[in-house]
């Protein structure tokens, strides 16, 4: 579906954000993009949508090259930024104006996900409140039917009630021809949804693995003190004890904590990925 080779990119000439980038993403994945502020998550995304173009090396999806931006490869591509205007218009005519530029859309998604997100067609969207922008972006997203979908930060600005019912749309109503790349800094929102992780820092991919791989070579457990012969990969203080990274050398079966993986691999890259190798 996606595949980036030898990438590299800078928003100046001085700058370097990626130096040969490699990447590959495969259909029927909910791929999580995690990574510190700055460490080029939005960017790549924009690279993959062909918005902003990389100096040397390439992004292909589905064997069409990003930047050329063909009519066969943006009806079969949806962005959703973080940041975005929409025109002062009813729902039903943004809707009317660009659902014809992707050959599979649903509109009958369209209507059950609109109910679902307790949207009015007839509402205008200037006048919609933050989150409820939010709510439209993604319904319109989701019935394009696009084989990939690129959302960055999609459940900002929306309450508690509403990312339930955002994980909720998101595994009803994607296929297996479908790919979907979320950049998210909320990772407790989204940590039953994503897989596999994917961890960029410094302009380099430094962790990507899938749950199973995750839940299989690392172990996620509070412990009460940190024993000299029982060293963990990282661990954090917490609430009567630490919680640690362990390698799972005795195959326990443990609840993966996303946010505590994802400092691990910032703080201890080599550590995490060597345990993967034992």
């Amino acid at each position: 579906m996606v595949n980036i080779e030898n990438l590299s990119f800078g928003y100046t000439r001085k700058q370097s954000l990626f130096n040969q980038l490699m990447l590959a993403l495969e259909p029927g994945h909910i791929y999580g993009l995690l990574g510190r502020n700055g460490a080029g998550k939005t960017t790549l995304l924009k690279v993959i949508a062909g918005l902003v173009f990389p100096r040397e090396g390439v992004s292909k999806v589905a064997g069409f090259e990003s930047r050329n931006r063909v009519p066969e490869y943006l009806e079969d591509i949806c962005f959703i930024p973080e940041e975005y205007h929409l025109p002062s218009i009813r729902i039903s005519r943004y809707v009317s104006l660009n659902a014809p530029f992707y050959k599979r859309f649903d509109h009958e998604k369209l209507s059950w996900l609109m109910k679902e997100f307790q949207l009015n067609p007839e509402h205008k969207l200037h006048q919609l409140s933050f989150g409820q922008k939010k709510k439209f972006l993604l319904a319109f997203g989701l019935s394009t039917s696009a084989r990939l979908m690129l959302m960055d930060e999609p459940t900002n600005g929306l309450d508690i009630p509403s990312k339930s019912q955002f994980r909720r749309v998101i595994a009803a109503s994607l296929t297996e021809e479908q790919s979907v790349v979320i950049s998210t800094h909320q990772v407790r929102d989204l940590e039953t949804l994503i897989d596999p992780i994917i961890i960029i820092d410094e302009g380099k991919i430094i962790f990507q693995k899938s749950l199973a791989e995750i839940s299989n070579s690392l172990a996620f457990e509070t412990v009460e003190e940190i024993k000299e012969n029982v060293q963990p990969i990282y661990f954090e203080e917490a609430l009567g004890g630490y919680t640690t990274i362990m390698p799972n050398t005795k195959g326990k079966d443990t609840k993966m904590d996303l946010e505590l993986l994802f400092n691990g691999v910032i703080a201890n890259t080599k550590g995490i990925n060597q345990a993967f190798k034992s």
